[in-house]
């Protein structure tokens, strides 16, 4: 199977089950602005990485369906905040109006909220149904918390606000795409792994090639936001408005798309002792990078 049918296939499972998950104990309100953001779209990667992973570890994905669909409300809620205009500003998401132009700056926030709330209970509703498996369960939710918390996605959003309009060196921004953009997908496929494998050599061949793929995944939307964006959904041209440091912006982009290359290569490497197991995952990463070329 083709990686564009592969993720044909885990993009329609998982909007099927999200559509399912639909919090009917919220208020209509709050319903509403969550499921607008939730149902917007989007290339559901982090899911798919989850699941992926599983499967190239011999899980059960009917297993992990929703933590990987929790996966994305976690991914979703970070955007509605990041549109915000107290953050990035931006007025277009995915194609439509963003969540706060749409539903009003607090509602939005709250919206944000919701899904990162509902998406804990919703793995853990999950984790109920399966005791015998407690204690792997417990261990990926705590990977996907760490992932997306005060030392992961939400510290490198941290240091990309602070730092904005200052003079950002490439440590600095090595550690903002560590954390704002790569620990979510590190953490959506070791997550995946750990529900169904402990061998720490898989598991570090995965984190290692999650590393890898979300640097290129930032790399190629640093170059996209100069070379594209409208027709991508996007808004264009925001990271050098707002004086963001970028690939780009410190190395030019014929030097970042060979970054971008070499990362994509020491992706696939380090999956290299799964041998063709690792075939789409592999295919995925290259597809990530020809996204910039």
């Amino acid at each position: 199977m083709q990686i564009d049918e592969k993720l044909k296939e885990l993009k329609a499972a998982v909007e099927g089950r999200l559509a399912e998950l639909a919090p009917e104990q919220a208020p209509e309100l709050l319903r509403s602005s969550m499921m607008y953001s939730l149902e917007a779209g989007g290339k559901r990667l982090r899911p798919a990485m989850h699941l992926l992973a599983a499967e190239l570890v011999g899980g059960d994905t009917v297993q992990c369906l929703d933590m990987a669909c929790a996966i994305e409300m976690i991914h979703t809620y970070s955007l509605i905040h990041d549109d915000l205009p107290a953050m990035d500003n931006d007025v277009l998401r995915r194609g439509r109006a963003t969540n706060h132009v749409v539903y009003g700056e607090a509602q939005a926030i709250l919206a944000g909220d919701g899904l990162l709330n509902y998406a804990y209970e919703v793995m853990l509703q999950n984790a109920l149904r399966y005791p015998d498996k407690a204690g792997r369960f417990l261990r990926a939710m705590s990977r996907v918390a760490q992932a997306a918390g005060v030392g992961g996605m939400v510290a490198g959003q941290v240091m990309d606000v602070a730092l904005e309009g200052q003079a950002v060196d490439f440590p600095q921004l090595q550690y903002i795409h560590a954390h704002k953009t790569g620990d979510m997908i590190t953490g959506a496929l070791t997550s995946g792994a750990m529900l169904f494998t402990d061998d720490t050599a898989a598991l570090a061949a995965i984190e290692e090639y999650g590393r890898n793929v979300g640097l290129v995944f930032q790399i190629v939307d640093d170059i996209l936001d100069i070379t594209a964006g409208e027709e991508l959904g996007k808004s264009r041209g925001k990271d050098a408005e707002e004086g963001k440091v970028t690939y780009p912006s410190l190395f030019g982009l014929e030097e970042s798309r060979r970054i971008a290359r070499q990362k994509t290569e020491a992706a696939k490497a380090a999956l290299a002792p799964f041998g063709v197991k690792a075939a789409l995952l592999c295919e995925l990463a290259d597809k990530m990078l020809k996204r910039s070329m």
